[in-house]
């Protein structure tokens, strides 16, 4: 399940997602499921007809990330691999950053960074743009939103992928919109 949510220059794409790293980090093994929000910025395309054409809209460069998952192998809502990506070089995402305020309270976490868009740019490099503070009013407005969507899909990232019998995990595997 994809969700998108759009402002003038940023939207924020949310998915669930499950999991395994074929060469994971030291207490990194196995999979992980949940949830995976970020800023992108968006491209509003021209009018490929008349004025009643549909419009195109990209979804473009990642800038943020935030990584709301856990181990399938433990207990749910242990967010025990919940983590951020403060920057993007080009598509590929920094190094995960865990941070104590976002395991333990994730939602709490996710609002905060969310309601501080001009912070979250600063942090990620981005160049300013004019569109920024109506963005960052916009997507303030619209937390409670995006939240609902993240719970949602965090129940249904449980239950679609329980920890796998012994023996069926596969080496690699990326399930998700993002």
């Amino acid at each position: 399940m994809l969700y998108a949510f759009g402002f003038e220059r940023y939207g924020v794409v949310v998915s669930d997602l499950y999991h395994i790293d074929p060469n994971p980090a030291k207490g990194q093994e196995g999979p992980e499921r949940g949830v995976r929000l970020e800023l992108r910025v968006l491209d509003r395309g021209e009018l490929r007809g008349s004025i009643y054409s549909a419009q195109p809209i990209g979804v473009g460069q990642p800038v943020w990330r935030a990584d709301l998952l856990e181990s399938v192998a433990g207990p749910p809502g242990s967010f025990d691999r919940t983590h951020h990506h403060p920057a993007f070089r080009g598509w590929e995402p920094g190094k995960r950053v865990f941070v104590r305020e976002l395991s333990a309270d994730p939602l709490g976490w996710l609002s905060s960074q969310l309601s501080d868009l001009e912070g979250v740019l600063k942090q990620a490099g981005a160049q300013a743009h004019e569109a920024d503070a109506a963005d960052a009013e916009a997507l303030r407005a619209h937390v409670p939103e995006i939240l609902d969507a993240v719970r949602r899909l965090l129940g249904e990232a449980r239950a679609a992928w329980p920890a796998p019998a012994e023996g069926e995990q596969p080496a690699m595997a990326r399930v998700g919109w993002l």
